[in-house]
């Protein structure tokens, strides 16, 4: 394994401006995964990181340990816990974290897909992200007004379910409706019909928007659906990415 004692290493002082910067992440193409989990579903998902560092102390971390000897050593590089610390996303460091760059999407069409217009929520955005990978869909469209996907938080949000999907940035959703082969199904407040008596089994995209302001008219008219979450409580409106989960599915529920 490498050594790296200085603060001024190049290597860190570009990566503390990855982790500060959406608009650094997305000139460099790259970003940092923090935590034996996230690094650890990246390698299991075929990635393959620019250098994977960890901090003195967790050398010896069993689970650390056991990753480590599956990965080349010549990625490995051994920080000091205060040089580490100085990097790490989170206020209790974990003690490894991967360099990667992110995966550019893949094309082609998918029987089922996501466009998100303007989540903004890091929370929110990586589990919307989980609840689709957890329910098999693999097609992301966001629009540009939404949170990085690729930031620290709302990749361990996301836990793992990055490395699932195909992520597009900066989509004009409303073409990405228009050109789905199938129904396009928003969910809305003053809708009349529910989404338990829509028919999901067919090709399907699920259109979820911000949290405050809901979707926008001009994508609603190139929905095919508009329907409405029954709550016979006492509340006015789902968490987006609880109203999105519940979407996701009663989808998998019914094509069993």
């Amino acid at each position: 394994m490498k050594t790296i004692t200085s603060r001024e290493n190049p290597l860190l002082k570009s990566t503390r401006k990855l982790v500060a910067s959406s608009k650094e992440r997305k000139k460099a193409g790259k970003t940092l995964l923090d935590g034996i989990h996230l690094v650890a579903a990246h390698h299991q998902a075929g990635g393959s990181p620019e250098a994977i560092m960890v901090s003195a102390s967790a050398q010896d971390h069993p689970e650390i340990q056991d990753f480590l000897h599956k990965v080349p050593q010549e990625n490995l590089i051994v920080l000091s816990d205060e040089l580490f610390r100085d990097i790490s996303t989170v206020d209790t460091p974990t003690g490894i974290v991967a360099l990667i760059r992110i995966p550019l999407p893949a094309e082609g069409r998918a029987d089922c897909c996501v466009l998100l217009e303007d989540v903004q929520d890091p929370g929110n955005l990586g589990s919307i992200l989980r609840s689709a990978a957890a329910a098999g869909i693999r097609l992301i469209h966001m629009s540009s007004g939404c949170a990085d996907p690729w930031s620290p938080k709302v990749l361990r949000a996301g836990m793992g379910a990055h490395f699932q999907l195909s992520i597009h940035e900066n989509s004009d959703l409303v073409v990405a409706a228009r050109n789905f082969s199938g129904q396009v199904v928003a969910t809305t407040l003053c809708a009349e019909k529910t989404l338990f008596n829509l028919d999901l089994s067919g090709p399907t995209a699920f259109v979820i928007g911000n949290e405050g302001a809901g979707i926008s008219e001009d994508l609603l008219a190139a929905t095919d659906s508009r329907v409405k979450i029954p709550m016979p409580g006492a509340v006015e409106s789902l968490n987006a990415a609880a109203a999105a989960a519940i979407c996701f599915f009663e989808r998998v529920r019914q094509i069993g």
